[in-house]
């Protein structure tokens, strides 16, 4: 079933503004035809001289029929309703009511619909947090796991250097933790920022150190958590100019340029090479980024739907050795970070490989 005109108008709002079929309407029509037939029948019997008798059952009859008529009209939408309601209760989001008639039920059918499709959503939502929250949580315990197995097994020692790598992982878990707070306080689907300004150079070398430094970890465990457990893959950081400065929300970029390398990596051929540039936007403290692979590159004709959740891209190879597939949420992450600020990200021309665009609006744009 399908909600059809419901999305032409709003909640409990009558077809052109006015209700000429109100239920109340059809019920004093009722009233009123069963009158006339009545006293029509009567006038009949006075002037053929027809049995009493006979008129009364005739008007009884014709009454029944107008009122059945017009009872089933009434309470065929209310049993529909009820089992597109029942069907709601048990988890079942897509039964919708057929909202076609223009009185007091066609704005209770509209009304039913609409609160489906916002239980839908709900629904649909929720998945998909579980979804993010778990494909983020990997990349800091992978990393923290690595750390503390290297110096377990005596491959590394637990000096300052290693410690305080093994702190920043704890401390991005940590952050990922506020994050699901941050969610809790979700208004139509607006995360806060903290944006701050920040050194584009050194913020961007740290996220590949660690991206590294996860990927070698990943190749050890093979955990086959989806994530690619590539070491052969170089990360090259072209920033101009190197004194470049952005304002944005360190996190929330940190989540976009992670999630573009692992899947960049993941397409890359052996020995390939995955660059990320950042470059100075047109407005104060805006931010380009691009991040280019040697893989295969994306079809134009998938380019519209690479950053849906979960699709894993349609070419013939899509994953370099050391990948097992993914979970096709990186991109659709890496695309709600950028349009909580108000940027845009999208896939670009190249000669070779995938190329990824990214544009932050720095200080004009605020947190939409």
């Amino acid at each position: 079933m399908s909600g059809g005109p419901a999305s032409r108008r709003g909640p409990g709002e009558p077809w052109g503004g006015v209700r000429p079929f109100s239920v109340k309407t059809k019920l004093g029509a009722l009233v009123v035809i069963s009158v006339l037939i009545t006293t029509g029948l009567l006038m009949i019997a006075v002037r053929t001289e027809t049995e009493l008798r006979f008129i009364t059952v005739f008007s009884m009859i014709a009454t029944l029929l107008i009122t059945q008529f017009v009872a089933h009209s009434l309470t065929a939408p209310l049993d529909e309703m009820n089992t597109v309601a029942r069907s709601i209760s048990h988890g079942d989001y897509t039964r919708r009511v057929r909202d076609t008639r223009r009185d007091e039920l066609g704005d209770l059918a509209h009304t039913i619909n609409l609160m489906a499709d916002e239980l839908e959503a709900q629904d649909r939502q929720r998945k998909e947090l579980v979804a993010n929250v778990s494909h983020e949580l990997r990349t800091p315990i992978a990393g923290l796991r690595a750390v503390l197995e290297n110096i377990v097994d005596g491959i590394s020692a637990a000096d300052p250097e290693t410690m305080r790598t093994a702190l920043r992982q704890t401390e991005r878990l940590g952050r990922l933790v506020e994050t699901l707070l941050d969610l809790s306080r979700l208004d139509n689907g607006v995360v806060p920022l903290k944006k701050r300004r920040f050194e584009v150079w050194p913020y961007l070398s740290g996220v590949l150190k660690e991206a590294q430094m996860v990927s070698s970890a990943r190749a050890g465990i093979g955990s086959g958590s989806g994530s690619h457990t590539r070491t052969d893959v170089h990360l090259h950081l072209d920033v101009s100019p190197p004194e470049l400065t952005a304002h944005a929300d360190p996190e929330r970029i940190h989540q976009v340029v992670a999630n573009l390398i692992d899947n960049a990596v993941k397409h890359s051929p052996p020995h390939g090479r995955v660059t990320v540039k950042a470059r100075r936007g047109p407005q104060p403290e805006s931010l380009e980024l691009e991040v280019l692979d040697e893989g295969p590159g994306i079809p134009r004709s998938e380019w519209h739907r690479v950053f849906e959740r979960f699709n894993r891209g349609a070419v013939s190879r899509p994953h370099g050795p050391g990948s097992d597939g993914g979970t096709g949420l990186g991109l659709a992450i890496a695309r709600w970070a950028v349009d909580l600020h108000g940027g845009r990200i999208g896939v670009a021309e190249s000669s070779r490989g995938c190329r990824i665009q990214i544009t932050l609006p720095g200080e004009t744009s605020s947190p939409s």
